[in-house]
């Protein structure tokens, strides 16, 4: 069993996809940092709202108080809506989305241009002539030497 599970995971696809999962989770990152800091303080001065995160409705308050953020009407046990956090969450998947259109396009051109050269015949030698050809070559050259040779 102990052989088996490490042929498993010395399989090539095995480590490509724990690669791509690590990457995945760096992106992540990334994403979560340009939405957070770069693209949500630019929408949010346009649209007049200091930041998106902290939009919310509430939906039941056993304590009757008013909340100034999402999470101090969580904690006094407040049932909110939360559609800042849904728009921030909204923002990160399209930004991932259009680079995975951008990279998936990418690969699909590679892919054709890679194709396309091994389809167009390059500068190869001329394929081995068939026993048949060759013997048309022969008689060709023969009535070629006699015209020649009449015309002297």
């Amino acid at each position: 069993m102990l052989k088996e599970f490490k042929e498993f995971a010395i399989k090539g696809n095995m480590i490509d996809m724990a690669v791509g999962i690590i990457i995945g989770a760096a992106f992540s990152t990334v994403v979560k940092s340009v939405v957070d800091d770069i693209l949500m303080p630019i929408i949010s001065a346009i649209a007049g709202t200091p930041d998106f995160s902290n939009l919310f409705i509430v939906l039941r308050n056993p304590t009757g108080e008013t909340f100034t953020s999402i999470e101090t009407a969580r904690e006094a046990g407040a049932v909110a809506l939360g559609y800042g956090l849904f728009l921030n969450a909204l923002i990160a998947f399209l930004i991932v989305a259009v680079v995975l259109f951008v990279v998936v396009k990418g690969m699909n051109q590679m892919k054709r241009r890679q194709e396309a050269s091994a389809v167009e015949p390059g500068p190869t030698e001329a394929p081995e002539a068939t026993a048949e050809q060759k013997l048309l070559a022969e008689i060709r050259d023969l009535m070629a030497q006699q015209v020649a040779q009449g015309s002297q």
